[in-house]
């Protein structure tokens, strides 16, 4: 089966978008995922001049890598930064992606208390006439306290949309859940539009998230499930180190090198 195979931006926290892209293309990837964090990685952002932006959309011309989807984490749950989400979005389409990436954010009320999932859907639910406007699929990345597939499904369920699917990130479910992606991912398949690759070494709440093939997750069984649900949703490679960083920019890139070398040896075409 066919996937798109990208690297996010976001392996280069810390590294300019330039150094980013001169990376990723140089390791053979054809894609890319820009990051655009606030407060985090801001490798292209709203707030930038448009020259510059103009600058990078040239760069990755000139370097053959299509940025297909944006990274634009925002607390979707807070009111006060869906402004800023949608400033993301208008982002995504002067890139022309086709997919915007965001965890769901603390889905706490001002009460303290924890919010329904139909809560968490109809916050969600506001954003489709904007999807729509943008023409941008929302993928919902399960992370923190939505930690899981499942979580996720009941929601993207209950906003019951073509334009609001999952991102399953195969890391952040073992993190923050201590749960097997191989037994959580069937629970969602049908729902998965979008996938972080990412390894895992260590168990919960531990931060270490090598290059693919250094760590425990089992990417060839996970790869049969989506052969098996006939699910060639989009595959982005997420390196996101220990808690101390990769050493240098020849350590990131050497981790995207790898990262290339382990997928084709399982077959894939990038």
């Amino acid at each position: 089966m066919q996937h798109i195979i990208a690297v996010n931006s976001n392996c280069y926290h810390g590294y300019s978008i330039e150094e980013a892209i001169e990376g990723i293309s140089a390791a053979g990837f054809r894609y890319i995922e820009l990051t655009a964090t606030k407060g985090w990685t801001e490798h292209v952002f709203p707030t930038m001049s448009f020259a510059y932006l103009c600058s990078v959309k040239d760069k990755l011309k000139s370097a053959g890598l299509d940025p297909f989807a944006m990274s634009g984490h925002c607390n979707l749950m807070d009111r006060e930064r869906i402004g800023d989400f949608i400033a993301n979005m208008r982002l995504a389409t002067f890139f022309n992606c086709d997919f915007i990436v965001s965890s769901i954010g603390e889905a706490h009320l001002k009460d303290k208390a924890v919010a329904s999932n139909e809560e968490v859907a109809s916050h969600i639910r506001e954003l489709l006439p904007a999807l729509e406007e943008y023409d941008l699929t929302l993928v919902l990345e399960n992370h923190g306290e939505h930690s899981t597939g499942k979580i996720i499904r009941d929601i993207v369920d209950l906003v019951d949309s073509p334009r609001v699917l999952i991102n399953y990130d195969t890391a952040n479910v073992i993190h923050y859940a201590g749960v097997d992606p191989l037994d959580d991912i069937p629970t969602c398949v049908d729902k998965i539009g979008y996938m972080h690759i990412k390894d895992k070494i260590g168990g919960l709440q531990e931060w270490n998230f090598p290059a693919l093939g250094k760590g425990h997750v089992d990417f060839p069984g996970i790869f049969a499930l989506l052969e098996q649900a006939g699910n060639a949703c989009p595959l982005s490679i997420e390196i996101e180190f220990t808690s101390a960083g990769p050493r240098d920019l020849n350590e990131v890139n050497e981790a995207v090198r790898e990262s290339y070398a382990y997928l084709k040896g399982l077959g894939f075409e990038i």
